[in-house]
């Protein structure tokens, strides 16, 4: 009789013992879990979060600077607008000038010359003050404007036409041998100085060639 209840509780002891060790192993099992999973959230948070940001940000970045060069074109696309309609608007007014002068023709000087006529050109306005001495020099006011007052007697536009000759002709009085760039039209244009106003075209001859190439 007494083996048999400490067979009993023997059975009981060993019951219990692996109850405990079953729980045991489950809480750890558990714990482990636990921990795996939070490890995985916390790697997803700052190893996947920032990517987004810097997409993001290079994205943005993309836009402004797409946003930038358009930007930039316009303006650029403007002022070249802008230039060429100043170009054409000086052209225009430098021709319909050039159209509205009564002109009449005269005798030529010489026989390169195909037709010759004056007008009632007006002077060109000048920039000069004071007592006024011809300079002949390149680029000098006085080739600017003797320039600007054949282009506007000859119809060429300034910045197709070649001057190829200027040479004085009295006191303030020259004598300009221009052409266009094809060198199609070739032109002798006589001009003089008036004070304060500026050069003013008397005469132009249409020239069979170039004579001063």
């Amino acid at each position: 009789m007494k083996d048999s209840k400490d067979n009993k509780k023997n059975t009981r002891s060993n019951k219990y013992d692996k109850e405990r060790k079953t729980i045991k192993i489950l809480t750890v099992a558990v714990i482990i879990a636990a921990l795996v999973v939070i490890g995985l959230v916390v790697m997803s948070l700052f190893s996947g979060g920032d990517e987004p940001q810097e997409v993001t940000k290079e994205s943005s970045s993309v836009i402004i600077k797409d946003t930038e060069s358009s930007k930039q074109s316009e303006l650029t696309s403007s002022e070249a607008s802008s230039e060429s309609s100043e170009s054409e608007s000086s052209e225009s007014e430098e021709s319909q000038e050039s159209e509205s002068v009564e002109t009449k023709k005269t005798e030529p000087t010489d026989e390169n010359v195909t037709e010759a006529y004056t007008g009632d050109w007006k002077p060109v306005e000048t920039e000069q003050e004071g007592e006024h001495t011809t300079n002949f020099n390149d680029g000098s006011q006085d080739r600017i404007e003797i320039k600007k007052a054949a282009s506007v007697a000859t119809g060429l536009n300034e910045s197709d036409m070649i001057e190829w000759w200027v040479e004085n002709s009295g006191e303030g009085q020259v004598v300009a041998t221009v052409s266009d760039s094809a060198q199609t039209k070739n032109y002798r244009v006589y001009l003089k100085w008036v004070d304060d106003q500026g050069w003013q075209p008397t005469k132009v001859e249409h020239l069979k060639e170039n004579d001063k190439q």
